[in-house]
């Protein structure tokens, strides 16, 4: 399962709405992985990891949504978590400690949740996600996000991963954002964030 937020999801900020299914992450790693894996793709915009947003129409707390989910599509071999992204908002919690913290609570309650009996706990692999960028037209990312706390991220959920024994891996080696709103990405980032996790998830997953 792909736990996530509008990058998971496949908003596209130069056409708006939404990328096609192909051109969605989820959907590029599975068609690596091939038949054997089914990628289940759970992303919604403006999730946040642990934080309620009380100006949105619903409920965009990841640490609310993750049990319900983990009950849902049980059993589960993996679990991968690619939040922080709207933690960073300047409404909400504009520096990265708060997405670290954050990311730790999600990983945690992976670990921990009542699966059935025979059912196994699954691994967890954490994605930090593509940094902010200045817009095109010199304004900063949008809803106030700062640039150089996207920078932070990679390093923070890096040292989370390697205490829990989870996955890890810097989506911004692979995608960058664009230029209209410094935070989403094009299709082809999209695309390049699932192409670039095959190997590693495979390998993960042994």
């Amino acid at each position: 399962m792909a736990f996530g937020d509008s990058l998971t999801w496949g908003t596209d900020p130069v056409g708006g709405g939404r990328h096609a299914f192909a051109d969605r992450w989820t959907s590029a790693l599975a068609a690596g992985l091939g038949p054997q894996y089914a990628v289940i793709p759970e992303g919604l915009g403006g999730r946040t990891t642990v934080f309620d947003d009380h100006a949105a129409a619903f409920d965009r707390n990841g640490s609310k949504a993750l049990p319900m989910l983990l009950a849902t599509h049980s059993p589960l071999d993996l679990v991968i978590i690619m939040l922080g992204a709207n933690d960073l908002k300047a409404s909400i919690s504009p520096s990265a400690h708060g997405a670290l913290a954050g990311m730790g609570r999600l990983v945690e309650i992976v670990r921990s949740f009542p699966y059935r009996p025979q059912m196994p706990v699954p691994k967890v692999f954490v994605i930090s996600p593509p940094h902010f960028r200045d817009c095109d037209n010199g304004e900063g990312p949008a809803s106030g996000r700062i640039v150089a706390e996207s920078h932070k991220l990679a390093a923070g959920y890096r040292q989370i991963a390697e205490a829990n024994g989870c996955g890890f891996f810097d989506a911004a080696t692979v995608a960058t954002a664009h230029g209209s709103d410094g935070v989403h990405l094009d299709a082809q980032n999209t695309r390049a964030i699932g192409a670039a996790l095959v190997e590693p998830v495979r390998a993960f997953l042994g």
